[in-house]
C-alpha cells in the first residue's frame, strides 16, 4: 500500500481526521491530504519535537509548533505522541519507526476520535516495521 492511500484510507477517510499528513524522521513529506499544507520548516520543527530534542515542545525554552502557519497549543508531549490545540482545532502527531503521522481535526470533530485513529495507524505500522 502506498502512503498515500495511508493518508487517504485510514486517516482523512475516517472521517476523524480533517487533514493529514506522513512525515520522514528528518521532516520531508511523504504523502498528504489534498488540505493539507506544511513547509519544509514545519516538518523540520516537528521531527525535531517529537526526536526528543531538549527545549522543543516541553519546558521554560519550549519552542511553539506551527501547522500550517498556525500556532499551536502542546496539550502533551511523550516521546511517542504529540496533541496540539488552537481554539476548536487541534492535531495528534504520533511517531513511528521510520514516519511520524500528523492527524487534524476541525470545528466538529472530537479530539479523542482523531487522537485513536492516529495512534491505531502509528501502532499498526510500528508492528509491521514501519
Amino acid at each position: 500500500m502506498s502512503w498515500q492511500a495511508y493518508v487517504d484510507d485510514h486517516l482523512v477517510g475516517t472521517k476523524k481526521v480533517s487533514h493529514a499528513a506522513i512525515i520522514g524522521l528528518n521532516g520531508a513529506v511523504w504523502a498528504s491530504s489534498a488540505n493539507f499544507k506544511m513547509t519544509a520548516q514545519e516538518g523540520a520543527n516537528i521531527a525535531t519535537a517529537i526526536a526528543g530534542s531538549p527545549n522543543t515542545v516541553l519546558g521554560g525554552d519550549a519552542m511553539p509548533l506551527t501547522l500550517q502557519g498556525v500556532k499551536f497549543l502542546v496539550l502533551r508531549a511523550d516521546e511517542s505522541c504529540i496533541y496540539l490545540r488552537h481554539g476548536p482545532e487541534g492535531a495528534c502527531i504520533a511517531k513511528t519507526n521510520q514516519c511520524i503521522l500528523i492527524g487534524m481535526y476541525g470545528e466538529n470533530q472530537q479530539a479523542g476520535d482523531c487522537n485513536v485513529v492516529v495512534e491505531k495507524l502509528a501502532d499498526y505500522l510500528k508492528e509491521n516495521g514501519y
